[in-house]
Parts: structure tokens; sequence; C-alpha cells
């Protein structure tokens, strides 16, 4: 059972999506970074459902509660836990999916893990859980932003649209919508930037920081491939044309005329950003009869219901966003250790 991410800051995340909250436990947050809960609450606002006509009307107010480790606004030192109630869950929507399998989810495969499974949304699969990683996300965020450390991301490509062009968003809205009457959905692309990261983040050789980036974004449900830099170009290109030539910056530093490693060599950051590329594929519940089969094998029509999300990407900002600062700061607590 694997439900906790990091080696000093960790996050050890619980609930289903129709039980009665999600929550966590943030433990190795250091003491004294002043926290403001406005801001952790807006962070989480970004994830939430019900938002736009192309999102699940699944109206959660996400409201965050914090039950320790911060106190006079100011971390403790001490685990963190906080949860988030489960408020507009409708249980009876699934009742159909108790004895059959959906195709391309997690339905046939925890079951073959566990034996058994919470049909109703999707349970511990379902991407309600990811509320508990933006929680612990928007805390480390906190203490990075206090460094110098910032992160951000965006929509680089959707339903084969790629940004930007003049006319990027109005094709979106009608590819949208054009799914949406045909019971269908759209994945896309989100690009993650990671802004004044010092030289000397991860540790070799089998927690590289780039393998750790890897590790957190491909287990945010929907992930299907990950790259950093140029990516999939290092096929396509000659060494001369990739190396990053070191070189002096203006104030004496050390620095790279390039960046197409992604600011990590070796596994190790060097100073330079970190950009890294995170493909999301469609949203795999479909609004229209889906064939499959039940328990026994039986062939069986699903017929549409529930509330779901048609194009999911934007809201899967602030998790990219959350997960690349969980494993950020995680690094710069264990790069503490790595020298007297």
């Amino acid at each position: 059972m694997k439900n906790r991410i990091g080696n000093i800051f960790s996050l050890t995340s619980f609930g289903e999506s129709h039980g009665p909250a999600m929550g966590g436990v943030i433990d190795g947050m250091p003491a004294g970074v002043p926290i403001n809960l406005d801001d952790i609450q807006f962070f989480v606002n970004r994830r939430r459902p019900g938002q736009s006509s192309v999102t699940s009307a699944r109206a959660e107010a996400d409201r965050v509660h914090v039950l320790s480790g911060v106190f006079e606004g100011v971390t403790l030192g001490t685990p963190i836990g906080f949860v988030v109630y489960n408020e507009d869950q409708h249980s009876s929507d699934y009742d159909a999916l108790k004895d059959c399998y959906r195709p391309s989810h997690a339905d046939f495969t925890y079951e073959a893990k566990f034996g058994r499974r919470d049909h109703r949304g999707g349970g511990r699969a379902s991407a309600r859980e990811t509320v508990s990683r933006v929680v612990a996300g928007a805390f480390a965020m906190q203490a990075l932003n206090q460094m110098g450390i910032t992160i951000r991301s965006k929509v680089i490509e959707a339903a084969g649209l790629p940004e930007p062009s003049p006319w990027y968003m109005e094709e979106l809205i009608e590819t949208i919508e054009d799914a949406r009457r045909k019971g269908d959905t759209i994945g896309g692309c989100i690009r993650c930037i990671i802004h004044g990261v010092p030289a000397g983040l991860g540790e070799p050789v089998f927690d590289k920081l780039s393998a750790q980036l890897a590790y957190a974004m491909m287990s945010i449900p929907a992930a299907k491939a990950f790259e950093m830099g140029i990516g999939r170009d290092f096929a396509r290109k000659m060494g001369s044309q990739v190396i990053d030539q070191f070189a002096t910056a203006d104030d004496g530093s050390i620095t790279t005329l390039t960046n197409h490693s992604a600011g990590i060599q070796g596994g190790i950051s060097n100073g330079q950003e970190i950009c890294f590329d995170v493909t999301f594929k469609p949203v795999a519940t479909l609004m229209r009869p889906l064939p499959t089969v039940d328990r026994q094998g039986n062939p069986v029509t699903l017929q549409p219901g529930g509330r779901h999300d048609v194009y999911v990407v934007p809201r899967a900002l602030p998790i990219v966003e959350a997960m690349a600062a969980i494993v950020m700061l995680d690094n710069v607590l264990m790069n503490r250790a790595s020298q007297i």
C-alpha cells in the first residue's frame, strides 16, 4: 500500500471519492514557515469541480480544514493534518457499475489486486483523490516561495490543437462542444516551469531529480507521458546540437548558454530553470452507451450516468504544480544533509 510520497517532506493521503472526506498528513514541514490559509484555499479552488460547463457538475466547496501543525499562522514543525469533506456525492449514479468494469478505468485492476473495490465514483482511484495532493503542494509552495523558487504551468496542447495561435481558444471551444454533443472527451498536455532552483538538488543514482519528478507526475490520474527539456527531439538531433555549453554570467556565476537538458544534468539541478511536459489522456468516462463485460465475463452495455468532465486538463494544472512543489521542497530539505 503506497499512499505516501516524499522522504523528509512527505504526504500521506486518505479517502475515497464518495466517502466522508479526503485528507492527509503532511510530515517534515519545517517550523517557522508563515502560512497564509487563504492562499492555500485559493490554490485548492483551482482544481475544484463545477467551475465551468466542461467540467464535472459535482458541486464541492473543497474547504480545507487544517487540524494540526499550524499555530498563529506559522508552522510548528509537527505533522500538519487536514481534511476536505465530500459534500455532494451522488453514489446511486454508480449502482450499475457494481458488477461490471468501465473501459480504461481502474475497476478491473483494483479488483484484481485487492479482491474488492469501491465502485462509487471509482473510490480511491478517482481523481477526487488529488485534492489531498493539492493541499500538500500548496503548503510546500509557500515554503519554496520564501526561498525564491516558483512553479508555474500552462496548457500547451489540447485535442491536437497547439498553442499559441490567434484562433486557438475559438477552435478549442468548438472541439469541446463537439465532443460533448457526441458524448466524447478530449485530452491535452501541460508544461511546467520551475524558476529559482539552486544547483545541487537531486539524489543520484536512483533518486535523480528528473526521476523523482517523472514518478510524481506519472502518479497523477490520466497522466500518460512525461518529457523533460526537448524530450523526444533528443532522438532527432546530433550531439553537437543539444549540448548545453557552460559560460560565465555577468555576476560571475556559472551558467549555460542553452537549456536543452531542462535544468538537470546527471540527475542533479544545474541552476537553470527546470522545464517538463505532462500529457494527459482524454477522460475515460464517455457519456454514451459502451460495450464491456461483467464479473463473469458476460458482455453488457454500460449506459451513461453520473457527472463527468469533458475536458479535465485545466483542472490538472494545480495538481502538476503541487506534485512539483512536493518533490522540490523534499529535495531542498534532503540537500541540507549532503554537505557539512
